[in-house]
């Protein structure tokens, strides 16, 4: 109705200023509606295995609506050796994916691969890789800038920063810190393996879990420099043979939690954000206590409203759902829910928090459950993704 009032105030204009006029408006309004019809929908890249009897040669891509639920396969996005796991640049214009291998151009290295987004197909276009500086780097993250990617390297027991260039592609790295030292388990923390590495929300510190030290660590980090200096206190420590693997924060800032791969536990902590120190509060099993069998836990992820969290088993193949006091931060089991899968190596809950896709790395797929906004509940939608060893989910807005 507004449209057709001021359209009709054009008939004392000029005519061909009014019709230019009219082509404006409906430019507008045509623009409007696009951006409204393309708010819920986004591309889906999934990050994998590409060697050891994998089918999959890359990183895929699917198209999403969370209105709708609806998915599209749109194929390989890129070509690309073991990209586990991937980070989406802030200006939603380029992906970083980490190449886990252990020798690169003849370095006892991984790689760190920039790739440049094509919003109309999904497809990946490589600008660059460079040497991550470890072996095995199996986690990359941006910082808040946009300026910094972030890598941390497995066996290789190290944490590295590149920058990013204005076009998109990595620069050599700004900053490289080797861990050192042992936790107890002989075989599997016979040295440091550094497994995830996270920004504070005011992107001044780097947290890392390294599960071969038992201790997640804090770093002051430099957004101007894209260096890494450790804090004080330079780490929480684990109960022996915990393994922190993943970390993820409370959207309040107050609270934070760690997956111990090799505990099968999460750990509960209050985050200090102006000193970057973490504070105990509880330690929960992911498993019931009834199970008896091998189990690595694998991903957590804190739900958008805040009120739930998420964790997935590899052996119980599950997801285990806790509440979180909004007061406390601690953790109550609400269930524990079968991934349909074997290996549930990651999962991701949708930006809309509808939606949590859990990759079954061993099952080559990846199923969708639908989350209860009031009970953090999951349940299986019925659709199944089928992709050779997926490893790490990632949402990208097409805006």
């Amino acid at each position: 109705m507004r449209f057709y009032r001021v359209m009709k105030a054009t008939r004392h204009l000029d005519p061909a200023f009014a019709r230019l006029l009219a082509f404006l408006l409906v430019a507008v309004v045509t623009s409007a509606a696009a951006s409204v019809a393309h708010r819920h929908e986004y591309l889906v890249y999934v990050g994998t295995y590409t060697e050891d009897g994998s089918k999959s040669k890359g990183i895929h891509v699917y198209r999403f609506d969370a209105k709708t639920t609806a998915l599209t396969s749109l194929g390989l996005a890129a070509e690309t050796t073991n990209p586990s796991f991937l980070a989406v640049h802030p200006n939603h214009r380029f992906v970083y994916a980490v190449n886990e291998v252990s020798n690169f151009k003849a370095q006892k290295s991984g790689a760190v691969s920039a790739f440049a987004i094509d919003r109309a197909t999904g497809k990946l276009t490589l600008l660059n890789q460079v040497a991550s500086g470890g072996a095995d780097p199996c986690y990359i993250t941006i910082d808040k800038t946009g300026k910094y990617v972030l890598v941390a390297n497995y066996t290789g027991g190290s944490i590295a920063a590149f920058p990013i260039l204005a076009d998109g592609r990595l620069g050599e790295d700004s900053a490289f810190v080797q861990h050192t030292g042992h936790g107890t388990h002989p075989q599997r923390q016979e040295g440091p393996h550094a497994h995830s590495i996270d920004l504070s929300p005011d992107n001044r510190f780097a947290i890392v879990d390294d599960l071969g030290l038992d201790e997640t660590l804090v770093y002051k980090f430099d957004s101007s420099k894209g260096s890494l200096t450790l804090n004080d206190p330079a780490f929480a420590k684990a109960h022996p043979g915990a393994g922190p693997r993943h970390f993820a924060l409370h959207p309040n800032g107050k609270f934070a939690y760690v997956i111990d791969e090799m505990g099968s536990t999460v750990a509960v902590f209050a985050y200090d954000a102006a000193a970057g120190v973490l504070h105990p509060l509880q330690t929960i099993s992911t498993l019931p206590r009834s199970f008896s069998g091998r189990n690595d836990a694998a991903e957590i992820e804190v739900h958008p409203s805040g009120n739930f969290l998420y964790a997935s088993n590899r052996g119980h193949d599950s997801i285990a759902v806790f509440a979180i006091d909004p007061n406390k931060g601690t953790l109550t089991l609400i269930e524990y829910v079968p991934t349909k899968g074997q290996n549930p190596r990651n999962f991701a809950v949708d930006p809309s928090g509808t939606l949590l896709f859990a990759a079954n790395e061993k099952a080559d797929n990846i199923v969708l459950f639908h989350i209860d906004a009031k009970t953090g509940r999951l349940t299986a939608t019925g659709k199944v993704l089928d992709l050779s060893q997926p490893v790490c989910v990632k949402f990208v807005p097409i805006d």
